[in-house]
């Protein structure tokens, strides 16, 4: 079934759209954090469809909230009143540490950053760009020129000007020896560099993940972002901090990832999560900021009865249920399973995350990145009943995320697949 289904894929859609395994899987349906492929085949899922289903699969509120709706109206775009949306961006705004915050709901992350850089270029008339090294914010034409990670920017054409600054890559960056007081310093003095000697000065903005999800769960020293933001701030240049992975409590040490760093920022936008499957994302701005753009717009999707129905149902659930320090004590459980399992596993190079976001790097001890071997990890899981991801700059990180609801057993279960398909690839 599955080889019938891949020959399908192949004929009728794009090759440069990835697929994971030799032999890829179709997934048919899903309970709490378990999946079953076609074949019948169980799964024990730690990447939630990219760190998408944030609660669990069919989680019977957000189901019966999708059936109701459903049931009385899919679908009527922004043109008119949208009771769900409403509620949805009222408990948004209060959740953000944003005065006088309204929210624009769009279909997907990518959507969502665009729509963020068209508040940040509106209100500064400039189309000048701060992004880090290693980011990636979407598949866009804008969203890929804001990208720095060349093997998910696919064109130099480019609708605004970027400039890069060092990001939170620590394993690779030339300050990987440096104290983190030390590290914060250096990355000020590089923003003030690239601001000097890249920019014609009037910088729109700077866009940043508090964890860089497809640059392999990366970050820099907490206060990091707090310490640029200072010098932004100097020269009116807006921070935006792009939360579609890091947000609702995943890191569990906060609700947002920007909130480790001692900085609020101008813009926020959402995505991912929130919709637990359903297409929700977002871009929560000041209303004098938001409201800025002065043509008219509309969203045929974005906001849509069944996406907030849903996303209301779930995000209710996640605060109703603690899960923000649910996902702190079942992610340092992980942790700490994965770095006593692993200490001594020639090829593991790195072991980093917060919450239920956690990467593990393979590289020789030249520091020489090792694709092969996660990709071979990942393989190895599959055949053990285990689905985690694959990302990094070089395609040589673990991405490995679970619904925030995942029990102290399944994490056992996890770690010991994990362990056991590292210690059996890498030695």
């Amino acid at each position: 079934m599955h080889a019938d289904l891949h020959a399908r894929h192949r004929a009728v859609l794009p090759s440069w759209m990835a697929l994971y395994y030799e032999e890829p899987i179709a997934l048919h349906r899903g309970e709490g954090r378990h999946v079953w492929d076609i074949e019948g085949n169980r799964y024990l899922d730690f990447f939630g469809g990219i760190l998408t289903t944030m609660t669990a699969h069919a989680l019977p509120e957000v189901v019966e909230a999708v059936r109701e709706q459903a049931g009385r109206l899919m679908h009527s775009s922004t043109l008119y009143l949208i009771e769900s949306q409403v509620e949805l961006a009222e408990q948004i705004a209060d959740l953000v540490p944003i005065d006088d915050a309204k929210v624009f709901f769009t279909t997907s992350g990518t959507e969502a950053n665009e729509a963020a850089l068209l508040l940040a270029c509106t209100a500064r008339r400039s189309n000048q760009i701060l992004a880090l090294r290693n980011s990636y914010h979407g598949r866009s034409f804008a969203a890929m020129a804001i990208t720095g990670n060349r093997g998910w920017s696919a064109s130099s054409l480019s609708p605004v000007q970027t400039s890069y600054v060092q990001g939170g890559y620590r394993y690779r960056s030339p300050w990987r020896d440096l104290s983190d007081d030390e590290y914060i310093a250096a990355g000020v003095a590089d923003l003030i560099d690239v601001l000097d000697t890249t920019t014609a000065g009037d910088v729109a903005c700077m866009i940043a993940e508090p964890i860089q999800g497809v640059g392999g769960f990366t970050y820099p020293p907490d206060g990091f972002f707090g310490a640029l933001a200072e010098v932004l701030a100097e020269r009116g240049i807006l921070f935006i901090a792009d939360e579609v992975q890091t947000g609702w409590g995943r890191t569990g040490e906060h609700f947002w990832g920007f909130q480790a760093h001692g900085v609020e920022p101008d813009v926020l936008t959402f995505a991912k999560g929130l919709g637990n499957g359903l297409s929700l994302a977002g871009v929560v701005a000041p209303a004098a900021l938001m409201d800025c753009v002065t043509a008219n717009s509309i969203s045929t999707f974005g906001g849509n009865p069944l996406a907030t129905a849903g996303g209301l149902a779930n995000l209710r659930y996640l605060l109703a249920n603690g899960l923000q320090d649910h996902a702190h004590k079942r992610g340092e459980q992980l942790r700490r399973l994965l770095v006593d399992g692993l200490a001594d596993v020639p090829g593991v190079a790195d072991i980093r995350g917060k919450g239920l976001m956690l990467g593990i790097e393979f590289a020789d001890d030249a520091m020489t990145p090792a694709p092969d071997t996660a990709g071979a990890v990942l393989e190895a899981c599959r055949g053990d009943g285990l689905l985690i991801g694959k990302g990094g700059l070089y395609g040589n990180v673990l991405r490995i995320a679970p619904p925030l609801t995942v029990t102290a057993d399944e994490v056992d279960e996890g770690g010991r697949v994990l362990v056991r398909a590292i210690t059996a690839t890498a030695s």
